[in-house]
């Protein structure tokens, strides 16, 4: 193993960190319709837990409505009751056929519980990383004094590092902020 690779697998850590708080944001509801707010339901699809995107097709017509037409009728009454267990905040109306999720606009209170939660998202993200680093930093100084590596790759790698850091923290704040902008837009 040499210093590189350590950056390599640093790299690769802060990739599926980012892709987790990509998620998890994802899942956050905004004034706007957005698939991924279904993201978590399941359906029982013949006594198999399903993911709706599965089973139905998953539409937004218009920017506060997301439209859900089962590929099997029999299965509406199901996906109503996954979407309610669920409990995202969203209440279905069907005729039968289609169901309707209107996303209610939120309240100022609400918008700003969001927006503390997905600050504490990256601020949960920002502590991973700093793990991150500090895994990478002691495997850079064990091989170090392995002799693996020498004193001068040691610095300029924990010196990659810390820059990795650096962007990895911005680009968080960035994620959190055009989140946020979403968020508080009415």
């Amino acid at each position: 193993m040499d210093a590189n690779e350590v950056i390599r697998e640093m790299e690769g850590a802060l990739n599926k960190n980012y892709d987790a708080l990509g998620k998890e944001l994802a899942r956050v509801r905004t004034g706007r319709a957005s698939i991924s707010i279904l993201d978590s339901v399941r359906v029982d699809y013949y006594g198999t837990k399903t993911p709706l995107n599965q089973c139905a097709s998953l539409s937004t017509p218009e920017p506060r409505l997301i439209v859900v037409r089962p590929w099997d009728k029999n299965l509406a009454p199901e996906i109503e009751k996954a979407i309610l267990a669920a409990n995202i905040g969203l209440t279905p109306s069907s005729d039968g056929e289609i169901i309707r999720l209107p996303i209610p606009s939120l309240t100022e209170e609400r918008r700003k519980e969001l927006v503390k939660m997905i600050k504490r998202y990256g601020e949960d993200h920002k502590v991973s990383i700093r793990g991150t680093r500090r895994d990478s930093n002691e495997m850079l100084k064990e091989m170090e004094k392995e002799g693996e590596i020498t004193e001068d790759d040691s610095k300029k790698a924990s010196k990659k590092v810390q820059e990795l850091t650096d962007q990895a923290s911005k680009k968080i704040d960035e994620m959190i902020t055009q989140k946020e902008k979403e968020i508080m837009e009415i």
